[in-house]
């Protein structure tokens, strides 16, 4: 190509179109790649259970070696003294289940969680069964924490704190667009009131209307809306420092990675060891986390989901905030 085609098809709209047709086509691949790396097959890599009882005893160590080596040594033991502490810690989301073999007999008793991850539930569960026909031990399998019946595969979680996600992400787009008139505390007041109206509504249609989950209402509200408020200043974080551009870091923090690594579709134990640790400290994960305790371990609420989604929402508007000129949308502020 000569210079002068050149320079002709740098002035053209042709050359964003060629860059974006190409990004786009990489990010679908890369939409795709990032679900099902994470979530196609999901497979046991560190498992938290208690044990309890006499389960040192010969019959109740053969069963646990045959658990850890059905699932591939993944299985971190947890002693507990008694069965309410096993529990309890089944409660404070430190263990996915518990192992308790009475003193007075063969019998292994597994209580699983199907709140606390309806895969690794039904993983542990299909494992101590095998387990149990092979090595001749009697077992028995119990839900501690059985899900809502309009949510049997757990997935409703991962539902709406998606739609916050997606949505609080969208809204700041269509604010810049749409709206870029807007000076810096308009845009966050604005924001903050998208969000708070997009929360209840996602909670009013799933709990109210449609039946799917029992909400704790006011909390879930506000969890959904400080996850649509963090996801949308994050974009126009995005937009001040990267312009026009904002789209890429946005969508492959919040999407590419904060979704599949989230732990609502798959439960962290089951996702690849970085994804599992990476998620819990961005925003699709924290939401999940916070919603999760909400709704099904009410009283052992955690501060860390909240200090996540407050910390990335604290260094958006401070971005934000500081380099507020460079951020494509404002207006003149008119002399007094």
């Amino acid at each position: 190509m000569s210079d002068s085609r050149w320079t002709a098809f740098k002035q053209s709209p042709f050359l964003p179109a060629t860059v974006l047709l190409l990004l786009i086509a990489a990010a679908a691949g890369l939409f795709a790649g990032s679900y099902t790396y994470a979530m196609a097959n999901p497979t046991p890599h560190n498992i938290p259970i208690a044990v309890t009882g006499a389960y040192d005893r010969p019959t109740a160590r053969r069963f646990i070696g045959g658990m850890d080596q059905a699932l591939d040594a993944s299985l971190k033991l947890h002693p507990y003294g008694s069965r309410e502490a096993a529990v309890q810690a089944v409660d404070q989301q430190e263990v996915f289940g518990v192992i308790e073999a009475p003193a007075g007999g063969r019998a292994i008793a597994l209580d699983v969680s199907g709140a606390s991850g309806s895969t690794v539930a039904q993983v542990l569960a299909e494992a101590a069964v095998k387990v149990g026909t092979v090595s001749g031990t009697p077992v028995t399998v119990h839900d501690l924490k059985p899900l809502q019946k309009g949510d049997p595969r757990g997935l409703a979680i991962f539902y709406i704190s998606l739609a916050a996600v997606i949505v609080g992400m969208v809204g700041s787009i269509q604010l810049s667009v749409h709206a870029r008139a807007l000076n810096p505390l308009e845009r966050i007041a604005v924001t903050a009131c998208y969000a708070l109206l997009g929360g209840f509504t996602i909670a009013a249609v799933v709990d109210w209307w449609l039946g799917a989950l029992k909400l704790p209402f006011t909390e879930s509200w506000l969890i959904l809306a400080l996850t649509m408020f963090t996801t949308g200043v994050v974009f126009t974080m995005f937009n001040t420092l990267f312009g026009r551009w904002a789209m890429l870091p946005t969508w492959g923090l919040l999407v590419l990675l904060g979704n599949p690594s989230s732990g609502g579709a798959v439960s962290w134990p089951l996702l690849p060891s970085p994804l599992g640790t990476i998620g819990r400290w961005l925003p699709p994960g924290a939401s999940v986390n916070a919603q999760h305790t909400a709704v099904y371990f009410r009283g052992h609420q955690h501060a860390l989901p909240f200090l996540v989604l407050a910390g990335w929402a604290v260094l958006s508007c401070a971005v934000f905030a500081i380099w507020r000129d460079r951020h494509p949308g404002g207006r003149p502020v008119e002399p007094g």
